[in-house]
């Protein structure tokens, strides 16, 4: 009975000494407090009593974001955060487990330390610019300095750039009067070509019109050659042809504006005596006009003769 008692608890001390290791973890196993080995995942054993096994080491790729205050080099205060990916390789559990006891304190330290030696160094548009720049440094000085305590370092990434509140409204208003400046040329460019394609419209208009009018004056000048040459071959004078010709469009004016209900009209006399006398002016000064004409052409002639003679 003592025997299967012995047995028994042997076996009990045994079972104890199995243990699991689960995947993308490793353990570190102790005999007496001393350094024993790694033990990876599996169904892995110690000996009882004398072996004692570690907590769970991660071996998975792991992050640490951290929040740095800097100042720049035209003083602005700004927080960057600086997010770092970090991993244990296999073969450097033990360091990572014996050397270093607050990994996250060690690494924060060393970007704190990178940080501020950096930004100092640029204006804070040059911060935003290159803020890559100083992603890299941060992870090469890092990887010298964590890969002795059994770190590798993956990826270093500044995810946020964030000034101080007042400058990014000053930041906003700069920004968006720019805009407002190029939106105005926009706008004056637009305004300018508008006023040169009207312009230019207008003197086509224009144009067009003069020679509409040139055209009607062309065209009524033609048709008062051929009345004046329809009553010359009716036995009329060209100065009574001319008279009678006044005379029927000023009676064609007066009908047409009478025709418009809504024109206002101020008659002169214009009684038959009224109208003689006025054909009479009109012959008048017809004639008078002919001899002005006829004395202006003599005299051109005679100036011509006498420099043909010189």
């Amino acid at each position: 009975m003592t025997l299967l008692v012995f047995i028994f608890i042997l076996l009990v001390a045994a079972s104890s000494g199995f243990f699991i290791v689960k995947q993308q973890t490793a353990v570190i196993v102790e005999r007496f407090g001393k350094y024993q080995s790694v033990r990876k995942a599996g169904l892995n054993f110690k000996i009882p009593v004398i072996d004692k096994k570690s907590y769970p080491v991660n071996l998975r790729i792991q992050q640490l974001d951290v929040i740095v205050e800097t100042k720049t080099k035209d003083d602005v205060f700004v927080h960057l955060k600086v997010s770092t990916q970090f991993q244990i390789p296999k073969d450097r559990v033990k360091d990572a487990y014996y050397k270093l006891e607050d990994p996250a304190a060690q690494i924060t330290s060393y970007i704190f330390d990178v940080v501020r030696a950096e930004v100092p160094k640029m204006r804070l548009d040059d911060v935003f610019e290159r803020k890559d720049d100083i992603a890299v440094a941060i992870k090469s000085e890092l990887n010298d300095a964590m890969i002795e305590y059994g770190y590798n370092i993956i990826k270093t990434l500044v995810t946020d750039i964030d000034p101080d509140a007042q400058v990014k409204e000053a930041m906003n208003r700069i920004n968006a009067a720019e805009r407002k400046k190029v939106a105005a040329q926009y706008e004056g460019d637009a305004q300018r070509i508008l006023i040169v394609e009207r312009a230019k419209a207008e003197a086509e208009s224009k144009r067009l019109q003069g020679k509409g009018i040139a055209d009607q004056r062309r065209e009524i000048a033609r048709g008062l050659e051929e009345s004046v040459d329809v009553l010359n071959r009716a036995g009329i004078n060209p100065q009574e042809a001319s008279a009678l010709i006044v005379i029927t469009q000023h009676y064609d004016t007066l009908q047409a504006i009478g025709q418009d209900t809504k024109s206002n009209l101020i008659l002169l006399p214009n009684n038959p005596n009224a109208a003689s006398a006025m054909l009479n002016d009109m012959v008048v000064s017809l004639v008078a006009a002919n001899k002005i004409n006829n004395a202006d052409k003599g005299n051109t002639d005679k100036q011509e003769n006498s420099k043909q003679k010189d």
